[in-house]
């Protein structure tokens, strides 16, 4: 974990959404800036699937966090004006409770012991991070996608709490497409012999399984435009066995090779199993009996949609839908088409489109154009 990172004790028993409990769960998160006086000012981040609450660089740790040219004095979430909250998800494993932590009832492992998770368990659990620190509302909620959805679902949940929301390539329900390459993903994973069923050593974990996982994630989270431009039928020089067959010829191979091995172990597996599925439970039809019902439930001042067009996890379509819904419960909802080719993985990578268009919204100024 990172040497900024701060923890909070939700006291008590954490009843989770789908049944169960957790016992005074434990959660990470890290914070950049300062609360004013009447702690208005806060701006709360919930991340992708795999990422840690080190969204940028402090004083107390200098290494680059996953969004770090997003948070700062003059970026557009602005430590110099507003207290910025990055919150390590319920059931992940840097530092929140999660699969592979420590059940205090029982002294051994959660495994798939831990109960069913939902994005509506993290929204929660991370709203009981932002109350610990005496904030009655947030000032705006930054989900970058599956992110998105957990921070929907905290505002489905706590209508009033969240002044402005900012939804970034995610949605209000996941789409067949990404249910399915989610449920193939942790097929991979579960048919890996070191799974064992999820009883695996945390030293020794399925990384075949997740290897692959991580590829065909990979293949979702870019877009075959920037491939086709990146590398083509680029050929790589092999330094392998001469006689293996089926060996790695194409630059496209070697770099979701690289990207899977970065990731393999990195993770722990359970863990991802089960934010994986939370990903694809979430359905905000379920607040109200239909996605009308859910986005009546919502009480906003103000709404932004990002969308990217070269996006196929969540498609631009999904962004219009998820917008369209929004403007029923908002009248100042903004949409934003980014014509960005990264795909899915643009607002982490194609920072000079996306850095405009949050400041203007943030800073309440100007009109929203989509700069690409």
């Amino acid at each position: 974990m990172s040497a900024a990172t701060k923890y909070v004790t939700l006291e008590g028993r954490f009843k989770m959404h789908r049944g169960g409990y957790l016992e005074s769960p434990t959660m990470a998160y890290e914070t950049w800036g300062d609360l004013n006086e009447d702690k208005s000012n806060a701006i709360l981040i919930f991340s992708g699937l795999s990422p840690s609450a080190h969204a940028a660089s402090s004083g107390e740790d200098s290494t680059p966090g996953w969004w770090e040219d997003m948070i700062g004095s003059g970026f557009p979430l602005d430590t110099d004006r507003y207290c910025i909250i990055c919150v390590n998800s319920l059931g992940s494993c840097f530092g929140s409770t999660g699969p592979a932590s420590v059940n205090p009832e029982t002294g051994e492992l959660y495994r798939l012991t831990f109960p069913t998770l939902t994005l509506e368990d993290v929204g929660e659990a991370a709203f009981g991070v932002v109350r610990s620190l005496g904030i009655e509302k947030i000032h705006t909620v930054v989900g970058c996608s599956m992110g998105g959805m957990s921070g929907l679902a905290l505002c489905v949940n706590h209508p009033g709490a969240v002044a402005s929301f900012i939804s970034i390539s995610s949605s209000a329900r996941p789409l067949p497409f990404a249910i399915a390459m989610r449920s193939l993903q942790r097929e991979l994973i579960r048919c890996d012999p070191k799974w064992q069923g999820g009883n695996y050593d945390p030293g020794d974990q399925p990384v075949d399984g997740q290897r692959l996982a991580r590829k065909l994630g990979m293949m979702s989270y870019r877009s075959p435009e920037e491939w086709e431009q990146r590398f083509g039928r680029e050929r790589i020089n092999y330094a392998g066995p001469g006689d293996e067959p089926f060996r790695i010829e194409f630059s496209v191979e070697s770099y979701l090779e690289a990207h899977a091995n970065r990731f393999s172990g990195a993770f722990d597996a359970n863990c991802y199993l089960y934010l994986s599925r939370a990903s694809d439970l979430f359905d905000l039809a379920e607040h109200g009996g239909s996605l009308a019902a859910g986005f009546r439930h919502l009480d906003l001042e103000r709404v932004l949609v990002i969308g990217v067009v070269t996006d196929i996890l969540f498609p631009l379509h999904q962004q219009r839908q998820l917008a369209e819904g929004m403007k029923t419960a908002c009248k100042d909802t903004r949409l934003i088409e980014l014509d960005c080719i990264r795909g899915h993985d643009s607002f982490l990578v194609d920072m000079d489109a996306f850095r405009p268009i949050i400041c203007e919204f943030i800073e309440c100024s100007g009109d929203f154009t989509a700069k690409s």
